[in-house]
């Protein structure tokens, strides 16, 4: 009990060090503490209800839809303690679907779930994850809006945001894209690479942003892109672009033998078969990078040797190990198992305003929740998880 005690009381003196008032950041540590031990959904009022003052109700609404604090340095400060606590390899980037069965919350439309493979009624946001393989949590999100919402206390849908007064209309994968990189260039958060969890329509776009921005990326790719190849052992494929697929075909032999964790498989480890592939863009698009990187590089996994492969990804880190650059995909894996375990304890698809000021603050104060749950995860059943603080 004591320890997790300790790294929550942790957690929010780090969390809560650039609210201005102590009644702020009192009320923050109350919320997180209720929503970790809330029952059922997150809202608000089961939130104060669980903290034993249902008055408080109105408190903690007004501090998360209309209160002044800035959660962008308080995500800030969660990543940096993160950083610290669970040694971060990549920030993982993932789509995560809120059906609603309203049409007033903001952000509200008709969206594709890319995991269930289906269309859905809610919100569709992208959250960046803090990941290593041990554990994972969400540190920054981005809201898609959808064109011609309708309006929020007499404003344009999301003009009320404060800090995303400016938030435009964006496709799926550039709102991805920009939650990314406006978190992993930050002034004091971990510099690592970010792993794309979403299949990449335009990938000279994405080149791009990323390179422009010093940053390296690792992203999806689906089966139809095509790309130039630029392995001089391949010169009789000449400097035109080509299918994915054909590229892949074309080095089978090269593939090498690699084993990653599935909980799924008798043994724990299911084997497969990567290839890496330098590749160019069609359009001949300058790469700005880090020299260190080694340009643009197409990545092959297959499960069964002769079938297609099952996993294709485009990353600016060529000269990185092909087992390195697979380590981070598997990433991708430990941020959807993390979301699958956590994400509707923390509250992460609860809140219920129609701001997007005050979905950005609960966001924040649930992603903090999610991370305690992840760290403490299998000890929740023991007297006195995370106590009340009045």
């Amino acid at each position: 009990m004591y320890e997790r005690e300790f790294m929550l009381r942790d957690m929010s003196n780090a969390l809560f060090a650039s609210l201005p008032r102590r009644d702020q950041r009192h009320k923050g540590e109350q919320y997180l503490r209720g929503l970790l031990t809330a029952k059922g959904r997150r809202s608000i009022r089961n939130v104060a209800a669980c903290l034993g003052d249902p008055t408080l109700e109105q408190t903690l609404h007004h501090f998360i839809c209309n209160s002044t604090w800035e959660w962008q340095p308080v995500r800030e400060a969660l990543a940096c303690w993160l950083g610290q606590v669970i040694s971060p390899q990549a920030w993982v980037v993932r789509q995560m679907s809120i059906p609603k069965s309203g049409r007033h919350s903001v952000g509200v439309g008709r969206s594709f779930d890319l995991y269930r493979n289906q269309m859905f009624h809610g919100q569709q946001a992208f959250g960046v994850w803090c990941a290593s393989e041990e554990a994972a949590a969400p540190v920054n999100w981005r809201l898609v809006l959808p064109e011609q919402r309708g309006e929020e206390e007499g404003t344009p849908s999301g003009a009320s945001g404060g800090r995303y007064s400016d938030h435009t209309v964006e496709s799926p994968e550039e709102c991805a894209t920009t939650a990314a990189l406006e978190f992993a260039g930050l002034h004091g958060a971990p510099l690592l690479p970010v792993v794309l969890d979403l299949p990449v329509r335009d990938p000279e776009a994405l080149v791009r942003r990323f390179g422009a921005a010093g940053v390296p990326v690792l992203a999806r790719v689906g089966a139809g892109a095509r790309f130039t190849v630029e392995e001089p052992a391949l010169a009789r494929f000449g400097t035109g672009p080509l299918p994915v697929q054909r590229i892949l075909d074309s080095v089978k032999g090269r593939r090498q033998r690699v084993g990653r964790f599935d909980p799924s498989a008798p043994s724990g480890v299911r084997h497969a078969a990567a290839v890496k592939v330098r590749v160019g863009l069609p359009g001949g698009t300058h790469v700005l990078r880090d020299a260190r990187e080694g340009g643009l590089a197409l990545l092959g996994e297959w499960e069964e040797q002769h079938r297609a492969p099952t996993q294709l990804w485009l990353t600016n880190m060529g000269s990185v190990p092909t087992s390195t650059l697979l380590s981070l995909t598997r990433l991708a894996d430990r941020v959807g198992r993390d979301l699958a375990d956590h994400g509707d304890r923390a509250g992460l698809r609860d809140f219920e305003g129609r701001s997007l000021r005050g979905w950005h603050c609960h966001m924040t104060l649930a992603s903090a929740a999610h991370a305690l749950e992840a760290l403490t995860a299998g000890r929740r059943q023991e007297e006195g998880y995370f106590p009340k603080v009045s």
